[in-house]
């Protein structure tokens, strides 16, 4: 288990924002479908 989390922190972003409840974000996908991949924003 602590491989993992070792991997995991060597690609978490340090910069990210401060947000607080109530506050609008945008979450961006990357989805796959067949050969053809595109980017859903939710």
């Amino acid at each position: 288990m602590r491989q993992i989390a070792q991997i995991d922190k060597a690609y978490m972003r340090k910069d990210h924002p401060v947000f607080t409840p109530g506050d609008t974000v945008k979450v961006h996908v990357k989805i796959k479908e067949g050969d053809k991949e595109r980017v859903q924003v939710f």
